[in-house]
């Protein structure tokens, strides 16, 4: 939720103006389950109590609404407590065929009228989501028969005329058009790429080819950016049959991979896989096909319900608690005459679009699948899924040598500053999006200082083959500048006759871009085309909202308070204070505070005062009297000089004894570590991809035109803003920087900090002027959306 452009004259709108008094919400979860519910059912009680609201459980889905009884219960604070980093929903999901009658929702519509509850939130899929709308159409009419059959009086039709449904996605497999991200999608790569980095390893050691089958009946989501993330050799979807002589094709390319010494073959299949005649294509035909026509051992693995299960990703919990806090608002809003809506993600942006419109579109995809209008449904799927199968085949298959059109243009690619996760899925897509193109790729090792002593490689096709599940940095990096060595690097340049440059890093590769643009007075060889990829864990890099290698860090530091509070709730009356890397930046502490369900967080952008931490201890103080006797306090590391870690410890000790003990755990240099998430290994791998076509364009623009590169918007920043990717001049963005504390000067995620602390139970003012705007579902948008 970003900051909007305020017209003259317009008013902020606060959540302090909307009140629930007086209302009742009920909350469902439908259809199949998926990771995130419980945290998307937590935000909605919890916003829901916040406001003044009733809020009611209704168990087992629309079942639940139909046996009515103990299955509608109301809910309290505590009641979803410790439900954050539980999969699955705790208050269930079962099909209903007694709610596709009228009968059944006539009994559904007695039961909810019983308790005075005409707001639902329904999370679940475009089934459970049709079914709402059909049940808010009838409602009135529901009504009045209940009235005539004397169940309710007339005074109750009048009173309770009116439903109001907000739907919010819960599915695994994304197939919901109109959001980029359905909740439980990140969960269930999650689970996949565990599963496939596991495999890996066995595979290489026997030489063997793995044919992997995830779910996705009707959408090849699942398929297609596992596919990417883990640089499969070949992907089977529902959406994007293979072409005619496939199985020919695909034996080549197995092939191919082996003569190059590529000691395994991961092949990926969408469970509701087809070819061209909408004829199934099973991982057996597969297995069976690779085994007769090549010999390889090959074996199948079937994934099945591992997908749905486990724990919830720092990313679904994020999402889920976002969008359950949207839809509450969205409740408070409505109107008779506003349609049903969904709470969905657009990039980085939380919208409501009409439930009904994604719903149509939905069923559109599956209809023009069935007619064989496969380009068609590709293009419903929406811009995100066109753009990852399109990146997939550029990465996957390499056309012969004869069939690329040479650019005579060397390219070069250097990681500057700090390790970050996905750094290598960036370097692996950069090569090969550039010898596509045309290029030569030299990579440039251990950052500015390798470059000024001449570390410079040729590197090839074959030589990122396997980097995207690789964490870490394989090309070595950095934290030095460039400024002293730029003499060295000009030379450097000069004898490599490199020709653009792209730099993979964090605030440091920022400040380089500056010192490099800077000096192309004096050393004409920096007058190339220079872009940056943002890739650190502490998410401050001006120009974008997202950063390479964040997620990862996100997810580390969300498991380890899992432990932690784990470990509070056996000892009970214990508190964790917990500090979080990230520089000045408290983009980690306050993301990892709202997906571990933290009671505060302290954050440098948010000065406090020893009050605050005294209110703090209080409000700790107040929750060990409740059945809920833990507590979890995250830090960043550089948030306050002289209220550090060790010192807020040793106060919340003090002032808590005989209430409860305290313990810190710093995560340091752990959150840099470990095997880059889905989400990294295909942010990086797109952002690279797409500073790479930039870098082509303004090539081959100079080559037509012959002019040299000393304009601002030839050194660039590519980064998400909002729900576009943007290349922005690193010129511009200097007046956007806090170049003393290095952070943006304006960053998006502060605006959620309200959200961590009402779901913690604290009073804030939380300005909520961005919703309220029913939007329409689109096509395509006019630029490419910043979704995953």
């Amino acid at each position: 939720m970003d900051a909007p452009s305020t017209p003259r004259g317009f008013l902020r709108k606060y959540l302090e103006h909307l009140s629930g008094a007086g209302i009742a919400i009920g909350v469902l979860t439908s259809g199949g389950d998926a990771q995130g519910m419980n945290a998307a059912v937590r935000a909605v009680v919890r916003m829901g109590i916040y406001v003044g609201a009733k809020v009611y459980f209704i168990y087992e889905g629309y079942q639940g609404m139909v046996d009515g009884g103990s299955n509608i219960v109301e809910a309290s604070w505590e009641s979803v407590s410790s439900i954050l980093q539980i999969g699955g929903t705790i208050i269930g999901s079962a099909r209903c065929q007694a709610f596709r009658t009228r009968e059944g929702r006539l009994k559904a519509a007695h039961n909810l009228i019983q308790l005075g509850i005409t707001n639902l939130c329904v999370i679940g899929g475009d089934g459970s989501l049709t079914g709402a709308n059909i049940f808010r159409e009838e409602w009135s009419g529901l009504l009045e028969e209940l009235a005539q059959s004397g169940k309710i009086d007339s005074d109750a039709v009048k009173k309770y005329a009116y439903l109001n449904i907000v739907g919010m996605v819960g599915s695994i497999d994304n197939d919901f058009c109109g959001t980029d991200m359905t909740i439980g999608t990140d969960s269930a790569l999650h689970r996949i790429i565990e599963v496939v980095d596991a495999i890996m390893t066995t595979a290489q050691s026997h030489q063997r080819t793995f044919v992997l089958e995830v779910m996705g009946r009707h959408c090849g989501y699942l398929a297609l950016v596992s596919a990417l993330a883990c640089g499969a050799d070949w992907v089977f979807l529902p959406e994007s049959p293979p072409e005619e002589r496939w199985e020919e094709n695909m034996c080549v390319k197995l092939s191919e991979n082996r003569a190059r010494k590529k000691r395994l073959n991961i092949i990926i299949v969408a469970e509701g896989a087809i070819d061209s005649q909408n004829k199934p294509i099973t991982s057996e035909k597969i297995k069976d096909l690779v085994v007769k026509q090549l010999g390889y051992d090959t074996r199948v693995t079937i994934l099945g319900h591992v997908q749905r299960g486990g724990t919830p990703s720092a990313f679904d919990r994020i999402l889920a608690s976002r969008m359950g806090v949207e839809a509450v608002i969205a409740l408070l809003e409505a109107t008779p005459e506003i349609p049903a809506c969904v709470v969905s993600l657009s990039g980085n942006h939380a919208v409501r679009l009409p439930l009904m419109e994604c719903v149509q579109m939905t069923q559109d995809v599956q209809k023009a699948m069935d007619e064989r209008k496969f380009k068609k449904a590709v293009q419903l799927r929406g811009r995100n899924f066109e753009s990852n199968l399109n990146t997939y085949k550029r990465l996957c298959i390499k056309l012969p040598d004869s069939q690329i059109v040479k650019s005579n243009c060397n390219v070069a690619i250097i990681n500057v500053g700090a390790p970050a996760a996905g750094m290598n899925a960036a370097v692996r897509s950069a090569v090969r999006t550039g010898i596509s193109d045309g290029h030569r790729m030299l990579a440039v090792y251990d950052g500015f200082d390798g470059f000024s002593k001449g570390q410079i490689k040729e590197i090839s096709w074959t030589d990122v083959g396997g980097w995207t599940g690789q964490g870490g940095s394989i090309l070595g990096t950095k934290r030095i500048l460039p400024a002293k060595y730029l003499e060295e690097i000009a030379e450097q340049m000069r004898a490599h006759s490199i020709n653009a440059l792209l730099i993979i890093g964090g605030f440091e590769a920022y400040l380089g871009l500056l010192e490099l643009s800077a000096a192309r007075e004096k050393h004409e060889e920096f007058c190339v085309p220079m872009i940056m990829v943002p890739a650190t864990v502490s998410n401050n890099v001006p120009g974008s909202d997202f950063s390479i290698g964040a997620d990862t860090a996100l997810n580390t530091i969300t498991d380890t308070c899992d432990r932690l509070k784990q470990s509070a709730s056996g000892t009970k009356r214990r508190v964790f204070i917990i500090e979080t890397m990230g520089g000045y930046c408290g983009y980690l502490a306050n993301m990892g505070g709202l997906a571990a369900g933290a009671d505060a967080a302290y954050i440098f952008e948010e000065p406090f005062d020893i009050r605050d931490l005294q209110s703090n201890v209080e409000h700790l103080t107040q929750k060990m009297k409740t059945s809920i006797q833990r507590g979890l306090v995250l830090r960043n590391e550089n948030c306050s000089e002289n209220y550090t870690t060790d010192f807020i410890c040793q106060l919340y000790s003090e002032e808590g004894k005989g209430v409860f003990d305290c313990r810190k755990n710093v995560l340091g240099h752990m959150q840099q570590g470990g095997a880059p998430s889905p989400f990294d290994r295909n942010f990086g791998t797109k952002m690279s991809a797409k500073a790479m076509q930039w870098i082509t364009v303004k090539l081959k623009d100079s080559q037509r035109t012959g002019r040299k590169f000393v304009t601002d918007d030839s050194v660039c920043v590519l980064g998400i803003s909002k729900r576009n990717l943007v290349f922005q001049s690193v010129a511009d963005l200097k007046k956007d920087t806090d170049f003393v504390h290095r952070i943006p000067k304006e960053q998006w995620w502060l605006k959620l900090r309200p959200v961590m602390k009402i779901l913690a139970k604290y009073k804030a003012s939380y300005d909520v002027s961005d919703s309220g705007q029913l939007e329409h579902v689109h096509l395509h948008p006019q630029e490419e959306s910043a979704g995953i």
